[in-house]
């Protein structure tokens, strides 16, 4: 009998050394990332937080901010572009370690990452033609037009909180902003911050601008769920504050200083 139940623990205590050596290591997003000596970035094409350059490299408020963090932990920083409807299960299958692209801090997103402190201030604008913005100056102005949207994105949750139901899902914001520009759809709904870099005389769009603000809310970057590198970006975040490198940054990239929230 003895024998039988030291078998039983032994067995036991076994299967308990396996598994814990199968689930502590991937849970130390810490040690994983500077492991493998790189941290991948989850984003889209989203000016001015992350955009091409002429040699086609990523740069923006965020890009330069991850490239900041990932040198602090020791390790290079990889871009990849990702569905932005796809975006947690692209955290949880390890594609990527973060989603670092002016993503707002919807309770969805708390619900389903480890989420940073909020960085950045932001609001769903609409936006449309220059000729028509007279017409569209409120919410019950709005409700008919046919809109293009971010798939997943808060602009598209906000228009299907106003049951506004004429609405095209694209990949990105920037597909949203063509699609009005080529008369395809009558307005669309993007961030305020990109509207900013994007909308109005001396940008891209030059005939275009925005009206109704929808709502407000943070920006923030995700993570695992669980991942502690949540919290080692929060401390970066102070760091990068109080030496004045975040000021230079917001400058760079003309992120209006009231848009970002002092840590």
């Amino acid at each position: 009998m003895k024998k039988t139940l030291s078998l039983i623990l032994a067995a036991v205590m076994l299967l308990l050394t396996f598994s814990c050596f199968g689930c502590s290591n991937d849970k130390d997003d810490v040690a994983y990332v500077t492991k493998k000596g790189t941290l991948i970035v989850g984003i889209t094409d989203f000016a001015p937080m992350d955009y091409q350059n002429e040699k086609g490299e990523w740069i923006g408020f965020d890009a330069d901010y991850a490239k900041a963090f990932a040198e602090s932990l020791g390790v290079k920083v990889e871009f990849i572009e990702i569905e932005w409807g796809n975006k947690e299960n692209e955290l949880n299958s390890k594609s990527i370690d973060c989603v670092w692209n002016g993503m707002t801090l919807t309770d969805g997103v708390k619900e389903a990452m480890e989420t940073s402190k909020a960085y950045c201030l932001n609001a769903q604008v609409v936006v449309l033609s220059a000729d028509k913005a007279d017409k569209y100056k409120s919410v019950d102005d709005i409700k008919d037009l046919k809109f293009a949207v971010e798939d997943g994105s808060a602009g598209q949750e906000v228009l299907e909180e106003l049951k506004i139901t004429g609405i095209t899902k694209l990949e990105t914001q920037s597909a949203a902003l063509m699609e009005v520009a080529a008369g395809t759809s009558d307005a669309c709904v993007i961030d305020l911050l990109m509207a900013n870099a994007m909308v109005g005389e001396g940008t891209s769009y030059p005939n275009h601008t925005y009206t109704v603000k929808l709502n407000s809310e943070e920006y923030g970057v995700g993570f695992r769920k669980g991942s502690a590198l949540a919290a080692k970006l929060n401390e970066f975040m102070k760091t990068y504050q109080d030496n004045g490198k975040l000021a230079k940054l917001a400058e760079t990239y003309k992120i209006n200083s009231e848009s970002v929230i002092a840590q």
